[in-house]
Parts: C-alpha cells; sequence; structure tokens
C-alpha cells in the first residue's frame, strides 16, 4: 500500500514568533492517523516560553503570556518530550507530517540546542532525521504555477480539506495529514514515492524553490538576500558538547 494510505503523524508547533532559531514553544500536538483517516493517538503540549509572548503571536494562537506562566510546563521538558515522541516515530519509520516542516522542525531543535538536549539526530544513534513529509513543499513543487497563497488555510481549500481551527496546533496537525494525503491521491507521482524517497525529493525541491525564490528577490531590488536552501533542519541545531 502507498504511504498516504499507511499511519501518518501530524506534527505542528504554535510559537512566540516568526523566526524558528529565537522563537519559542508555547503549543504543540502530535497526531496519530491511521489509513483509513482515524485519529488513533493524540498528544498536547502547553509550555511556559519563560519570554513574554508578542501580542501579536498571542492574538493568532490565543495564548497570553499570564496563561502560558499559570498553566504551562517549562518549555525545556516540552521540547523534550516532543523530540521523544517524534524520534519513536521515525525509529518505527513511520512519517511526520508538518506543513512548512522545516520552521517546526528548525525550532524545536532550536529549543533542544538551548536547553543542552539531545539533539534530534542523536536521538535517532546520529540517523537523519525523518522521513518528513511538508505539503508545502510538495505542493509547490508539484503545482508550482498554480496562483494564490500557500498558506495551510488556502492549501485545505484547494484540496477539499476542513480546516475547523487554524493556528491551533491540534488543527493545524490534523489538517496538514489530511491535506499530504489529498497531494499523493491527486498526483500520482508523489503517491509513487516511498517515505524514503520522497524525503529526498523533498530536499531538492526545497533547494530549488529556494534558489528560484532568492534570485527573485535579488532581481527586485534586494541584491543581499539569502534564502537557506536547507530542508528539513536549518541553522546550529546540534546538542551542545559536554
Amino acid at each position: 500500500m502507498a504511504w498516504h494510505g499507511e499511519t501518518l503523524v501530524g506534527f505542528d508547533l504554535e510559537t512566540t514568533g516568526t523566526d524558528p532559531l529565537e522563537a519559542r514553544i508555547v503549543t504543540a500536538s502530535i497526531i496519530e492517523v491511521d489509513g483509513g483517516g482515524h485519529i488513533t493517538h493524540r498528544r498536547d503540549w502547553l509550555a511556559d516560553p519563560g519570554i513574554r509572548i508578542p501580542e501579536q503571536a498571542s492574538a493568532i494562537h490565543g495564548i497570553s503570556t499570564e496563561r502560558a506562566a499559570a498553566e504551562g510546563r517549562p518549555v525545556r521538558e516540552v521540547a523534550d518530550e516532543i523530540a521523544k515522541a517524534l524520534a519513536e516515530y521515525w525509529e518505527d519509520g513511520v512519517p511526520v507530517v508538518a506543513y512548512n516542516a522545516s520552521f517546526d522542525l528548525t525550532l524545536l531543535s532550536a529549543e533542544l540546542y538551548r536547553h543542552g538536549l539531545p539533539s534530534l539526530g542523536e536521538r535517532l544513534g546520529g540517523a537523519p532525521v525523518g522521513p518528513v513529509v511538508d505539503p508545502y513543499t510538495i505542493d509547490r513543487a508539484v503545482d508550482r504555477y498554480r496562483r494564490g497563497k500557500r498558506t495551510l488555510e488556502a492549501v485545505c481549500g484547494e484540496y477539499g480539506v476542513v480546516l475547523e481551527a487554524a493556528h491551533q496546533a491540534a488543527a493545524d496537525a490534523l489538517a496538514a495529514v489530511r491535506v499530504a494525503v489529498a497531494i499523493a491521491e491527486r498526483h500520482r507521482q508523489v503517491a509513487e514515492l516511498d517515505p524514503a524517497e520522497l524525503h529526498e525529493r523533498q530536499i531538492g525541491w526545497y533547494r530549488l524553490w529556494a534558489e528560484n525564490f532568492q534570485d527573485f528577490l535579488r532581481r527586485k531590488g534586494d541584491t543581499e538576500a539569502v534564502v537557506d536552501p536547507v530542508w528539513p533542519l536549518r541553522g546550529p541545531v546540534a546538542a551542545p558538547v559536554g
């Protein structure tokens, strides 16, 4: 059976900001979905990020600094538990689906680094992270010239997926899985790849997009624009030694 008819795990973070190397985790969700589309397991987290949550971030995901401090658990514990859960799925060969995965996984890795915790790679015994399925990266590659936005909400609309509560981690994680399945059902060339092959294709697709976007920005006048071509992890995200 093709990968999109097997168990998939949706993953999403809601955070304090938009820079994955600087922002902190506020909420997180990991949702296991079986081949029939049914939720078989779900874990949710509310973290105290240890810094003030900007009002613009709170307006998006609904979590205030005060609520996070009162009800959230230390972000160090939350990051450790999320990383442990993801590593266990990867060790079992289960694909992790995340919309714009390079943001969520880089941010998680930065949190692990910040708190002196083992990196994702270390938890996998030095093996590469993955397989990861990123509907954002895949959709841009297989339907490159489609007009319109590529937000999760917009892509859900394109593929007929209901997103009940945008910017809520659980809703976004589940929608990411359903969009990934819908893309595979529409685009046979995606469905025919096994998860490891699809992961490798996304590395190339993301690099090509980054190079093209960087060229576009420079042609528009931002001559020093740099778009990181690395997927799904960016930046200094290995755990400190010692």
